[in-house]
């Protein structure tokens, strides 16, 4: 891989050509504060050879959970669907017109087993020029740049895969400003995550957002996490067998009395046709009914907004390097 310049994480001073921190969607930059009520993690479009026969492909089906999600009170996805898993990049722009919400979109590679050893011979050789370019200059060259880099670890384990591909999304994000949300599987392995993106390759922990810390309810985990400044998502709710929302309010709680409260985000992570709410399942909107309510009941409303909006803002916000030469 290719040595890149870095970029200034999120909040450090800035040289006066640099642009303030934004958010960058499929319609363009916005400011953090125009991001909105926000689903930190959530798929509109997704095809896994892991998830047979239930891909998120129908642009229509999207175009109806953003509609509901929006009349939910909804006004900001975050679309973790990384390279070569059905983005659906090309339809993105359009449901955010035509819906009113604003959407983000990734680039990054997902673990080895989501794609054919073709594939993945084909990009390795520059994979950190292929991330680079899909948040600077546009998916597929033309389309609509992403916003953030989503990588994945194993569980409780990083194997080569997932150390090449972490060692790119650290390269990208060093020469871009760009957030990296790591995949943890079953909410696995965050510290040696951390370990090796922050330790070794010198991502600022403040541009690292954890993803499925609900799936393993470890206190003891979860604060350190944030005592290193990561972010910490916890996603994919209504998934009981996950120990996802009956333990919920219990680790977020923990984490805000322990003055972590700001590093915290919340999303849906709806992965199959049957699981939205369209199709009669939870959905995105399940984030902000059911789910809402119940948190508020537990920990109160304004800390469940600031998890549902400030956090995401700044999450998700980037200094974004000038790397392509233009805005």
């Amino acid at each position: 891989m290719t040595s890149r310049p870095a970029a200034a994480p999120a909040g450090a001073a800035l040289p006066a050509d640099r642009p303030a921190p934004a958010v960058r969607t499929v319609l363009g930059d916005i400011a953090p504060a125009d991001l909105g009520v926000c689903d930190a993690h959530d798929h509109l479009f997704l095809r896994s050879p892991l998830l047979p026969g239930q891909e998120l492909a129908d642009a229509a089906a999207a175009a109806a959970e953003l509609s509901a999600f929006r009349a939910a009170g909804g006004a900001a996805v975050i679309q973790w669907t990384p390279y070569g898993m059905g983005r659906g990049a090309t339809e993105l722009p359009r449901l955010a017109r035509e819906s009113g919400v604003r959407i983000v979109a990734a680039t990054g590679l997902h673990q080895a087993a989501q794609y054919t050893p073709e594939l993945l011979d084909r990009i390795r050789p520059d994979l950190a020029g292929l991330f680079v370019a899909e948040l600077t200059e546009g998916i597929g060259g033309t389309g609509p740049r992403a916003g953030m880099i989503k990588v994945a670890g194993g569980y409780h384990g990083l194997d080569g895969h997932t150390r090449y591909t972490m060692a790119a999304a650290a390269e990208a994000q060093h020469a871009t400003g760009a957030a990296i949300g790591v995949h943890l599987e079953l909410g696995s392995g965050a510290l040696d995550v951390l370990e090796l993106l922050c330790g070794e390759l010198a991502v600022p922990p403040d541009r690292v957002i954890l993803g499925h810390l609900n799936r393993s309810p470890d206190l003891v985990v979860h604060r350190a996490a944030a005592e290193a400044g990561a972010y910490l998502a916890f996603d994919g709710p209504s998934r009981a067998h996950h120990a996802t929302d009956w333990r919920l309010p219990d680790a977020l709680a923990a984490l805000a009395d322990a003055g972590f409260g700001d590093r915290i985000l919340l999303g849906g992570d709806t992965t199959t046709a049957g699981a939205r709410s369209v199709n009669g399942g939870p959905g995105m909107p399940h984030l902000l009914r059911r789910h809402r309510e119940r948190l508020e009941l537990a920990l109160g409303e304004d800390l469940v907004t600031r998890f549902l909006t400030a956090n995401p803002a700044r999450a998700f916000a980037a200094t974004w390097a000038r790397t392509d030469g233009g805005g």
